[in-house]
């Protein structure tokens, strides 16, 4: 049994590696979520909920924000501690949000043309591929959607108090409840009555509205998931995390600090269910139950990483999770663009017929010998694989990409 370490042995201002382990396992599961071998043959916890309700995957997200928030107020405050002032903060956060937010259009225009037909033009030339590209191009996502409550909520907490911050989190919560429930959609009648609703909710009817048909998510086209109104509570997931690094960054020792993280998670969990029977949890709306929801079930498995890595010094496992944690970007980035090449750009003959690189390494090397859900399964983890041994290399050469 591993020696138990001693209380104090943590300080507040060291870099806590349960951290750095709990992003680097959001990170690996959103790989796994979102690259199966086929879609048609998922396991269900794998899946996002169809609308109300949640599964594991629709954790995932609402994590990364959240530790988001924990690290933004460790390493401003190691920033103001080092001499740093109010006005090169406020730069450093506008640059760091502008940043992922670009790196997050980047992907949603990547490879920046339109390949294959194109509706209404049967000759293109490449400038009409580039045109339509941008002219269809959704312009938010989930970098995106980070960019923007990362830098909103940096700004909001970065000189108010913790009451100021609690009310202000109060105030975007309740008041996007509000919103959703009480103010009419055109042509469809009172909110309360349309949040079973995909395309009449109020989030919907804005999404089309201020970004466009031809600019919001392509697997739903009537709504966009991350779309303008529901990125409003989604500050209140990053606002949450920012609470929790201030409680992680204020000295206490290491003991009570998970104390108070592992009570205030099960209060914003049972919080979010209760909310949830009249404003209910639901990923795609971003709801205020889902964030109270999900900010206490991030809290709570960040101090049970607290206490098993940090104040039990069980270790032996956390490596790979490390090497995903202190390089997020580069696994986020970097694998989407490999997605998007070996799920569509990039084509192969086997037998004679055209299919996806993804699709012929597939249903050649993983799916003649197992079950389908399984050999979809296998693929994801091997996707995953691949992308920890390249941030492996990177950890080796101590290569960190960071904004």
């Amino acid at each position: 049994m591993p020696a138990r370490a001693p209380q104090h042995a943590v300080a507040a201002s060291e870099r806590l590696l349960a951290l750095d382990v709990f992003r680097g396992a959001t990170i690996a599961a959103m790989l796994v979520v979102n690259n199966p071998g086929t879609w048609d043959a998922v396991y269900p916890p794998l899946l996002h909920a169809e609308w109300h309700g949640w599964t594991p995957t629709d954790l995932i997200f609402p994590f990364f924000l959240f530790i988001v928030g924990v690290t933004t107020h460790l390493s401003l405050a190691a920033r103001r501690a080092r001499g740093d002032g109010d006005r090169t903060l406020v730069r450093q956060v506008l640059r760091r949000g502008g940043l992922i937010f670009l790196w997050g259009f980047i992907l949603s225009a990547f490879p920046f043309f339109a390949p294959g037909h194109l509706p209404g033009n049967p000759d293109p030339t490449f400038l009409d591929r580039v045109a339509y590209r941008f002219e269809h191009v959704r312009y938010l996502g989930v970098l995106q959607r980070i960019g923007i409550a990362y830098a909103i909520a940096a700004l909001l907490t970065l000189r108010t108090t913790l009451k100021q911050q609690v009310l202000i989190a109060v105030a975007l919560l309740f008041g996007y409840w509000f919103a959703m429930t009480l103010l009419p959609v055109p042509g469809h009648g009172m909110g309360a009555l349309l949040l079973g609703s995909r395309s009449d909710n109020l989030a919907a009817h804005l999404d089309r509205w201020i970004l466009g048909l031809d600019h919001i998510w392509s697997g739903s086209v009537t709504f966009d998931p991350e779309g303008p109104l529901s990125t409003i509570p989604a500050v209140g997931t990053a606002m949450l995390g920012v609470m929790a690094g201030r409680w992680l960054g204020s000295g206490r020792p290491l003991g009570e600090r998970i104390e108070g993280l592992f009570a205030a998670g099960f209060l914003a969990t049972a919080a979010g269910v209760a909310w949830g029977w009249s404003f209910p949890i639901n990923k795609s709306l971003w709801t205020s139950s889902y964030v109270l929801f999900t900010a206490g079930a991030a809290a709570a498995a960040i101090a049970a990483c607290l206490w098993i890595i940090d104040r039990m010094g069980v270790k032996w496992w956390t490596r790979p999770f490390q090497v995903f944690g202190v390089n997020p970007l580069v696994a986020f980035v970097g694998s989407g663009l490999m997605a998007r090449l070996i799920y569509s750009l990039i084509l192969v003959r086997v037998g004679g017929e055209p299919m996806s690189l993804e699709a012929a390494i597939y249903g050649t090397v993983f799916a003649p010998w197992l079950e389908p859900r399984d050999a979809s399964l296998l693929f994801a983890l091997a996707f995953t694989g691949f992308w920890l041994a390249v941030l492996w290399v990177l950890w080796r050469r101590r290569i960190f990409i960071r904004v």
